[in-house]
């Protein structure tokens, strides 16, 4: 049977299957849930467009949480309105303007790509899709 491809990098060209999505995303939302991320709370979503985003959305999605994307391309001073204007306590991030921005804010946990615990739900003979996986290798 052919894997289910829902999402191809325009950067990188690495694809994500459906298989590595509901397992990518189950394991971070286990890591969601422990941090406290819960029925209702709004979570900032603040990634560049691609694989990490996808998983990260899905995985606040199935935690019970809103997301709240913010675009990673943003300047600082819109990057600091939207997320003061959020008032999510829970962001998802490694974009350094971001992690600035949200010293300013409710913001409370943030978490990066590494932190949703993805990098290791994989045997090393996968197709790496993330950044932080490709850092990894």
């Amino acid at each position: 049977m052919d894997e289910r491809i829902v999402m191809v990098d325009s950067g990188t060209g690495l694809k994500l299957t459906e298989e590595q999505l509901d397992e990518r995303s189950a394991v971070a939302t286990v890591q969601l849930r422990r941090r406290g991320v819960r029925e209702g709370d709004t979570v900032l979503i603040c990634l560049p467009v691609g694989c990490d985003l996808l998983v990260a959305a899905a995985a606040v999605i199935a935690a019970g949480g809103v997301v709240c994307p913010v675009p990673a391309e943003l300047d600082a001073g819109a990057l600091r309105d939207r997320i003061r204007a959020s008032g999510a306590r829970v962001m998802i991030s490694d974009v350094p303007q971001a992690l600035d921005a949200a010293d300013e804010s409710r913001v409370r946990i943030v978490m990066s790509v590494a932190d949703l615990g993805v990098l290791h739900s994989y045997p090393a003979s996968r197709e790496l899709c993330t950044e932080s996986d490709r850092a990894r290798s």
